[in-house]
């Protein structure tokens, strides 16, 4: 029996219900209170904010947690784009004494004071806060400023974890880079493009129900990015159904060869999205497409 996909991705193309969203932001509210409460972190010049796919709104139905980062600007880790930048820079700049680890722990003990041992579950990269009537499950990570200098005056800021376990040994992220890229973009398109996003997610989750292994490969992270790497004009549909078609084609046809989408970056436009630094390959990706448009029965 064929299916009304034009109606299911209608469906699917919506945001996150209001008490979805009021329920992510009393988890953040509860967390911001948790820092500010701390003595050892007051002193301390932190920004916490949302991240991942709560504060760019595509998130879908199982994504039930909400990401929540914790920035020191008082420490960065520092990369230089030559050793002549690196030079001029070093003359002004001192080894910090406040470590990441220190940092860490101290946001640990601020978590387990608000919420209660039995809430707080360290793990390598971030926290669990499970969650309760009042909010949802939230992942807090911490993080130091991140620069990435382009010259000595000038530099892109974004975060920076060490994991407890060293697996990868450092994390680096552009959270600001890619929300305003993506806000941009889903303007630009009419607010097309976080709408495709949140259709192929929950594609890729029943597929994934459903046991087809490209799916399970190809986490959401990977979708935004590809959607993103998708020209504003293969936005201009009216239908739902004609749109991922659209979407689907382009990222297929471009994913066949390493050659062709060797230069996309992910949403931040900081970072290749297909390089040897990240954990997914391109032809897993194209994979997953293929399978995608099989699955929806596109001809």
């Amino acid at each position: 029996m064929s299916r009304d996909w034009e109606s299911i991705f209608s469906t699917w193309s919506n945001g996150p219900s209001t008490s979805e969203q009021q329920k992510a932001e009393n988890a953040e509210r509860q967390i911001r209170k948790a820092i500010d409460a701390s003595e050892k972190l007051k002193r301390r010049n932190i920004k916490v904010f949302t991240q991942g796919s709560y504060r760019n709104r595509v998130n879908v139905k199982k994504d039930s947690d909400v990401d929540i980062g914790i920035l020191c600007y008082d420490v960065f880790f520092p990369d230089y784009q030559d050793d002549n930048i690196k030079s001029i820079l070093k003359e002004s700049f001192e080894p910090a004494t406040y470590t990441y680890s220190v940092f860490k722990n101290e946001i640990e003990e601020a978590l387990i004071q608000r919420f209660g041992q039995d809430s707080v579950r360290r793990g390598s990269k971030s926290f669990d806060i499970k969650e309760n009537t009042y909010r949802i499950e939230a992942d807090v990570a911490a993080f130091f400023e991140h620069r990435r200098y382009t010259s000595a005056t000038n530099y892109h800021s974004g975060v920076e974890m060490i994991p407890d376990n060293f697996k990868p040994p450092i994390i680096r992220n552009w959270p600001e880079q890619h929300y305003n890229n993506a806000v941009a973009k889903n303007n630009t398109t009419n607010r097309r493009f976080k709408r495709a996003v949140r259709i192929l997610k929950t594609l890729s989750n029943e597929m994934s129900n459903y046991g087809i292994q490209s799916a399970k490969d190809s986490p959401s992270f990977l979708i935004e990015c590809l959607v993103w790497n998708t020209p504003n004009d293969n936005f201009n549909n009216y239908s739902y159904y004609s749109l991922i078609r659209s979407v689907l084609a382009h990222l297929f046809n471009n994913t066949i060869s390493d050659d062709l989408c060797n230069d996309w970056g992910e949403v931040n436009e900081l970072k290749y999205l297909f390089r040897s630094s990240q954990p997914w390959e391109r032809s897993t990706a194209h994979q997953f497409l293929s399978d995608a448009w099989d699955y929806i029965g596109y001809k």
